[in-house]
């Protein structure tokens, strides 16, 4: 069989401009994909932020011409290697829509519409660029409402003129609840197409009528996958379809859930540069010297005995932060330090950074995001935080169990299906497993992993168990494959 070709079209990518997993996930699935032999690529907007001397950006395609607004827009093409590897990224340039350097708009000023408006213009500007860059894919796999889009688009575009190609398509939803929406008589002028030539407009719904950008990518992807096979089910409920429960039954035999993986070569203890001290299975003891450099540098009494519970995160409800600051006295009376790292909600940052006020010996909290305090907090604590509301997949838990570090999680989501609740009578677990969203829950299964904790034997088997994990992305992306090929018969 001839070399499947696959266009990664995202918002994000890992290292060139991060906000969440998201770009990890992007960051890491072709790599393994070309190992598999595929011919995989991604193309991203060149924001501001991205370092072009960093990566070696290189200007490949110095204009093209993208009808928009009822004009022509010029672009320019920029291409790099994803960092240890040979898998091409392409840029695309356009200072006014794309050349800002801010990722998404949204939580720092509500400009949702200038956001929505960006990704229009970044998936009209995909269709104009194989020709030039002298390269075709046979699928195109759009992420996120950011690339969604594209795929009605493309359709539209196809029924009117030839020269654009019906590509097959695969969307991946990595989380449900950011959907992109934008008033129709914009996204019209703006992509110089009408009601008419859009069937599947007549299942809109929402505010103002307003177009739904992953609602349309649904409808008309040849296939979709959500990052966990459990989410994948949760998503066609209402308690979690964020209002999209009835159009994903429509496609329910064409969804599936496929749970991400972890790039083992950056997220490897044995190895990593960015933490205090290199450990393994083998030399476990050194994770101890780690946990005495983080109590160090987030001031915190130094004290290797004592358990640590780390939480690296986006600081909202969705997290479960609210279920922790809840408990957050109760935890303080115990035997435990706690160390969190993250931005979010304002109310839940005041309110966590006030317990570090008043509990400045047990808890320790950084209101920003720190790659390199992150790497330590992995390898530093022995307990993570993860009981999330809901969690599509979920990363930290995977990354955690990479350092040693043993999850608390609750079952939801990819936490679900990653992580094995401890079963104290025969030892086989990975973490500690709650399953109601309720702070009384949370905090009784954080004593009975303190405890646990105490048990020095059991726990040393616990964490092994944990370190023996394999969430390396090779087996995702065999999956990955199976649903391009099926893309691909779609046709």
């Amino acid at each position: 069989m001839k070399k499947i070709k696959v266009l990664l079209v995202a918002s994000e990518l890992t290292p060139f401009a991060k906000v969440g997993g998201l770009a990890d996930v992007v960051g890491a699935l072709p790599k393994a994909l070309r190992q598999l032999g595929v011919d995989a690529r991604i193309v991203m907007p060149k924001y501001g932020v991205i370092d072009e001397e960093k990566y070696e950006l290189k200007k490949v395609v110095k204009e093209i011409k993208v009808p928009y607004k009822n004009k022509e827009e010029a672009i320019a093409i920029w291409k790099a290697a994803l960092p240890g590897s040979s898998v091409p990224v392409y840029l695309i340039d356009h200072p006014e829509y794309l050349g800002e350097n801010d990722i998404y708009y949204g939580d720092i000023g509500g400009n949702f519409a200038k956001e929505t408006r960006r990704f229009t213009f970044f998936a009209r500007s995909v269709l104009e660029i194989f020709a030039p860059l002298k390269w075709t894919p046979d699928i195109i796999h759009c992420h996120d409402w950011h690339a969604s889009i594209l795929i009605p688009l493309m359709k539209i575009l196809h029924s009117k003129e030839k020269d654009y190609q019906d590509f097959p398509t695969l969307l991946t939803i990595h989380n449900l609840a950011f959907q992109g929406k934008y008033p129709p008589e914009k996204v019209f002028k703006n992509l110089g197409v009408t009601e008419d030539d859009w069937p599947t407009l007549k299942e809109r719904f929402g505010k103002n009528n307003d177009i739904n950008y992953l609602q349309q990518a649904i409808l008309n992807s040849d296939n979709i996958n959500t990052v966990s096979p459990t989410y994948a089910k949760e998503i066609l409920t209402e308690e979690f379809g964020e209002g999209m429960e009835e159009t994903l039954a429509k496609r329910r035999g064409d969804l599936y859930g496929i749970l991400n993986g972890i790039d083992r070569d950056r997220f490897n203890p044995e190895t990593d540069t960015q933490i205090k001290i290199n450990f393994s299975l083998k030399t476990i003891e050194k994770k101890g010297e780690n946990k005495l450099y983080l109590q160090k540098i987030v001031g915190l009494p130094e004290n290797k005995d004592i358990p640590v519970i780390g939480m690296v995160s986006r600081l909202t409800d969705q997290k479960g932060l609210d279920l922790i600051l809840e408990i957050i006295d109760e935890l303080a009376t115990l035997e435990v330090q706690m160390v969190f790292l993250g931005t979010g909600d304002k109310a839940l940052e005041d309110k966590l950074e006030e317990s570090t006020q008043k509990y400045p010996r047990k808890i320790a909290a950084r209101i920003e995001f720190d790659a390199v305090l992150a790497q330590q907090i992995y390898a530093g604590t022995d307990l993570f935080f993860m009981p999330s509301r809901f969690e599509p997949c979920g990363l930290g838990q995977m990354i955690s169990m990479r350092y040693g570090t043993v999850p608390i999680v609750r079952a939801t989501g990819g936490l679900k299906d990653s992580v094995i609740n401890y079963n104290h009578q025969s030892g086989a677990g990975t973490g500690f497993v709650f399953q109601n969203y309720e702070s009384s829950e949370l905090l009784a299964v954080t004593k009975k992993s303190l405890k646990m904790y105490e048990e020095k034997e059991s726990w040393k088997k616990l964490v092994a168990s944990c370190l023996n994990q394999d969430f390396s992305w090779a087996q995702s992306a065999q999956k990955y494959i199976e649903l391009y090929e099926k893309s691909l018969t779609s046709k």
